[in-house]
């Protein structure tokens, strides 16, 4: 029969199908079994069951899983929000601007167009009419009903036979509940342990300065310990040299006057022999006074010297144009050109 069946498919509509034996419904009970008394899984339908929302659920308001926002997202929006702003800023600072007038003064609005334009801020509006022929209302568009294809089938299910909501959802409501009180031990002990780890980082911390401030104690202690041998030893030092210094400036002395006692007298008679010893009034007509004399001796006898120079020239001049001009008179010349 499912040979003649499955013949008769493709003989009509030329596309292979799948028809199975008919069999017979197996035996049910009516009434669904109590879920406390029978501890087997047992199913129901859920199109009968009130738990489960109808309808149309594409405008339905789903919230997010968690209401803590995605990181990757909250920073990628921050990213793009960051170049936003400066690009915005970038285009303010290098976009011309014109520069503020200076005081009693504003900037005004000017034409710069090659071609003179009206600019004013009322915008012209004319008002036109039209008529349009009468027209017949459109009729109500008809409600498209698409084709129907295919065959209806129809399944039956009956009460019991899908799972049962509150027999499934109890291991589920364990497991859920017994995370939820193990993840809630677990953070309570965490932040015990955190806690005994702060107070021995305080303990720590408290024993730490201590040992710091005994330590700089014993270091300032030990730095005004060096710094006063310091200062005692550079005293003594200081004490050592001035009574070496004393002791060579006394020696010094008395070596200077044993040595000066003789040197001194020959020293002045050696000066006094190679003339440093002199008579100023003397050194002072040598230096002085025979120098600028015979400067002044020397300039007037090159002035006469000049002087003389000039006469003799001068005589020699008018020598010259009086024997000129006795050959030119007439009666002074010879025949033969003699004088």
């Amino acid at each position: 029969m499912a040979t003649n069946l499955q013949a008769q498919h493709e003989t009509q509509s030329g596309v292979y199908t799948f028809s199975s034996r008919p069999r017979a419904v197996p035996n049910r009970p009516k009434y669904r079994a109590d879920p406390l008394l029978n501890e087997e899984s047992s199913y129901g339908n859920i199109m009968y069951d009130r738990r489960v929302v109808r309808g149309n659920t594409y405008a339905q308001h789903i919230l997010p899983i968690t209401s803590q926002p995605d990181p990757v997202e909250f920073l990628r929006q921050q990213e793009v929000r960051r170049r936003a702003m400066s690009r915005k800023r970038m285009k303010e600072q290098f976009n011309p601007k014109t520069p503020e007038p200076l005081e009693g003064r504003k900037n005004i609005d000017l034409q710069t167009e090659m071609y003179l334009e009206e600019l004013s801020d009322r915008v012209e509006d004319v008002s036109v009419e039209c008529q349009t022929d009468m027209f017949l209302d459109k009729p109500a568009t008809p409600l498209f009903i698409p084709a129907k294809t295919g065959r209806d089938v129809a399944t039956q299910i009956e009460e019991g036979e899908l799972f049962d909501f509150d027999m499934e959802v109890r291991p589920v409501l364990q497991v859920l509940v017994g995370k939820t009180i193990e993840q809630a031990l677990l953070e309570v002990l965490e932040e015990e342990e955190l806690a005994n780890l702060r107070a021995q980082q305080q303990t720590f911390k408290e024993i730490r300065d201590a040992e710091l401030v005994e330590v700089q104690r014993l270091e300032e202690r030990e730095r005004r310990l060096r710094v006063e041998k310091e200062n005692r030893i550079k005293q003594q030092k200081a004490v050592l040299e001035k009574e070496k210094e004393t002791a060579d400036k006394i020696a010094a002395r008395a070596f200077a006057q044993q040595y000066l006692s003789d040197l001194l007298p020959s020293v002045y008679s050696n000066l006094r022999d190679c003339g440093y010893f002199y008579d100023p009034v003397q050194r002072d007509i040598e230096t002085e006074f025979l120098p600028w004399l015979m400067d002044e001796v020397s300039n007037t006898l090159e002035q006469r010297y000049v002087a003389r120079m000039v006469l003799d020239m001068l005589i020699q001049d008018v020598t010259n144009q009086r024997s000129e001009a006795f050959q030119v008179i007439p009666g002074n010349q010879k025949d033969d050109g003699k004088y």
